[in-house]
């Protein structure tokens, strides 16, 4: 699948992004690494993830986070990147996705965990890498759209043993993979 670069709103700020428009009523967001270690939407682990929900027939939409790339703006510590998500969701909301999942990679998966609560539109989310070693990641209660977590087997940023404590206490029935 073709993807179409684009850019979207979110307040004041003009973001970057890349569409797969799968022409699905379930669309896939999908955040990228630490922007201050240089992650962007074109990383590599990113680029699987989107070609993972494309062959699902998902519409995908990875974005720069402010920014990073020419997305406006700059780094908000994981506060104000949490708005670009929620732009990013209405966005595919706006494009007839009515089944939205989101997916993060490392800094992407924290920045999910921290506004998971206010993205009430979303169905499921996957994480992988999630840099639990690195930054802090805490809900109110269990999450149950957390479906998937995904983690290297050596991973010291988000080492199996620790994903595991986690997800015993976001979603007892959601899936760990180690890879």
């Amino acid at each position: 699948m073709e993807e179409e670069r684009l850019y979207f709103q979110c307040g004041d700020l003009r973001l970057e992004g890349l569409l797969g428009d799968a022409d699905s009523s379930r669309g896939v967001v999908i955040t990228h690494p630490h922007p201050l270690y240089g992650g962007d939407m074109h990383n590599n682990i990113v680029d699987a993830i989107r070609w993972a929900y494309h062959r699902n027939g998902y519409t995908t939409l990875r974005f720069n986070f402010r920014g990073v790339g020419t997305s406006h703006g700059s780094y908000d510590d994981g506060i104000g990147e949490q708005d670009d998500i929620s732009a990013a969701i209405n966005f595919l909301i706006g494009k007839g996705c009515r089944e939205i999942h989101l997916a993060g990679y490392s800094f992407g998966a924290w920045v999910i965990s921290k506004g998971l609560p206010r993205y009430e539109q979303v169905v499921q989310v996957v994480m992988v890498s999630p840099p639990a070693a690195f930054l802090e990641f805490s809900f109110n209660g269990p999450e149950p759209r957390i479906g998937l977590v995904i983690t290297g087997s050596h991973d010291d940023i988000a080492p199996p043993s620790l994903a595991k404590k986690l997800l015993e206490q976001w979603n007892p029935d959601a899936e760990l993979k180690i890879v």
